[in-house]
């Protein structure tokens, strides 16, 4: 009986415990990793690093002077020779480790053993990079970061960079408008394909450009932010009037350029390789960033006079694609599909869209249209994405990289709300002006306490 009491005393703790760190690991991934995973993981990949490192096949045998000299100071073992390890340095979700690669070794290696040591160290995950010549990082994160998304507390911004969404290595996923001009976005109905426009509007708004929307489902999507948007099209016909103004509005940036570089002004727009980033900054013009919601409508034609106004749209649309980086006009266009069966021009449009995220999708062929010309093995992983994650996505460019990535939560209301705090900095653009939405007015409370309508202004 003593020691049956005794192990109930004993064993009350340590099953609370137990249970206590099941509920952390479940509920509070991040925690659990800091307080206990972190420990362990580190303790793992100390002592087991050489025979870890053997077992994948990362060791080299030893030099001929290493060998001369273990003979020569000791009896032991002469053994493989393992990557040089850097000093391990813990993050609140996995750790970092540099590696000095043994000669003949290359960075292939070592990520073709990523899943082997994810198993050995007991973590959700290793990534690997290349830092230089010789030298990879190790990335090991230790749980699923894109389950329950943070975003990291110091990201890198600046101007046309919106951090957008969490990569699955628990790293930013920066839009950068400069590095990647236009994009497409492909989703199906609930994948998250609005939440996703929806931070990249919110990104944008409190910086010094041009907000562009063109969304032919009757403006659902883009309207909450009409406060910061210089114009919005709710239909294609609407669409087919603004489009040749951007057009129109490229042209006279090219002129510019012209002017003050000293370029013939008959000369072709293709061969002007400068752009207005090479302007002095007063005379530089504001970007434009458009964004296309539901891309299939403009394509879709009922009559033959529908089928001549989608030809000039779509013909509008590429050109803006091919000539409008160098005019500081980017393209944002997004769809539930998009191929060659939409119509000519398609696939001409597509191949000007040099980033692609592609969330959940009802067929392969959707994600082989987004995804199968840059990056052929992505395919599958979005053909995986589940309904139950909303906001999970694969993201590509035309260089051939692929990873997943996860857009955090963010209520409409949150986002055209900083809209509206930002409207002061809509430009002035007389050419956009008819395109102006209207601005929805918002109730105030009176000292009485009664709600009036009162419309908040959108210029100075």
């Amino acid at each position: 009986m003593t020691d049956l009491a005794t192990l109930l005393e004993v064993g009350g703790p340590l099953a609370a415990l137990g249970g206590g760190a099941a509920y952390t690991r479940a509920k509070h991934p991040g925690v659990y990793w800091s307080t206990v995973g972190l420990p362990i993981s580190t303790a793992r990949l100390l002592s087991s690093y050489s025979s870890v490192m053997e077992a994948c096949g990362l060791t080299v045998a030893p030099s001929r002077l290493r060998v001369l000299a273990v003979k020569a100071t000791t009896r032991r073992e002469i053994r493989p020779v393992p990557p040089r390890r850097g000093i391990i340095r813990p993050t609140s979700t996995g750790l970092r480790l540099r590696l000095r690669l043994t000669p003949g070794q290359e960075p292939a290696d070592v990520a073709a053993s990523a899943e082997r040591l994810r198993h050995a160290w007991g973590v959700h995950a290793v990534y690997v990079t290349t830092v230089k010549p010789g030298v990879v990082e190790l990335r090991l994160v230790g749980f699923d970061v894109l389950r329950r998304v943070r975003m990291p507390r110091r990201v890198d911004g600046g101007f046309l960079k919106v951090p957008v969404a969490l990569r699955e290595d628990a790293t930013p996923f920066v839009r950068d408008y400069r590095t990647v001009p236009h994009q497409l976005t492909l989703g199906a109905t609930l994948s998250g394909k609005s939440m996703y426009l929806r931070h990249l509007v919110a990104g944008l708004a409190p910086q010094p450009v041009t907000l562009v929307g063109i969304d032919c489902k009757r403006g659902v999507e883009l309207a909450p932010f009409a406060a910061r948007l210089s114009a919005l099209a709710t239909d294609p016909e609407q669409a087919a009037e603004l489009l040749p103004v951007l057009v129109k509005e490229m042209e006279d940036r090219y002129d510019l350029i012209k002017a003050r570089q000293g370029i013939a002004p008959d000369a072709p727009d293709e061969e002007i390789t400068s752009d207005i980033w090479g302007l002095p900054e007063h005379e530089r013009p504001v970007p434009i960033i458009l964004f296309v919601d539901e891309v299939a409508e403009l394509f879709l034609v009922a009559t033959r006079k529908d089928e001549d106004r989608r030809d000039e749209m779509v013909t509008q649309l590429i050109r803006l694609a091919q000539l409008g980086r160098a005019a500081g006009i980017y393209l944002e266009v997004c769809g539930q599909r998009f191929g060659a069966e939409l119509g000519k021009g398609a696939t001409m449009l597509r191949a000007q869209l040099t980033g692609r995220v592609c969330h959940r999708v009802n067929d392969e062929a959707s994600a082989k249209m987004a995804l199968g010309d840059i990056a052929p093995e992505a395919v599958s992983a979005a053909c995986a994405i589940a309904p139950e994650r909303p906001g999970l996505a694969v993201a590509g460019d035309t260089s051939g990289g692929w990873s997943r990535i996860r857009t955090p939560y963010l209520s409409l209301g949150d986002a055209a709300e900083i809209c509206r705090e930002s409207a002061h900095l809509v430009p002035d653009l007389p050419a956009l002006k008819r395109f102006r939405p209207d601005v929805p007015v918002r109730p105030v409370e009176t000292a009485t306490g009664s709600p009036v309508l009162q419309p908040r202004p959108v210029t100075d």
